[in-house]
């Protein structure tokens, strides 16, 4: 099944940048949303879709509209959203 990510960050969230680069030494490619870049309400909307305030915030989306999300730096959980993705 096909999965997409998203990331949601900040202009200088160092988290986000270990995400990135986590997701990229598994040969994982990614969408980047920079809140500072975008209009305020996306900032709310990902704050109601997470309840949080804090980033990075990674999405984890199938073909079937579930969504996975981790909060922050969390090689774990993401690991766990993204296994099936990753070869062998």
């Amino acid at each position: 099944m096909k999965k997409t990510i998203t990331i949601y960050t900040t202009t200088t969230c160092a988290y986000c940048d270990m995400v990135k680069k986590w997701l990229g030494s598994k040969g994982l490619t990614y969408n980047v949303i920079n809140m500072d870049e975008e209009a305020p309400e996306v900032r709310q909307q990902v704050i109601e879709m997470s309840g949080a305030m804090t980033v990075p915030v990674t999405v984890v989306e199938d073909e079937e509209g579930n969504k996975d999300l981790t909060v922050g730096w969390n090689p774990a959980k993401l690991g766990a959203a993204v296994r099936d993705m990753v070869a062998a």
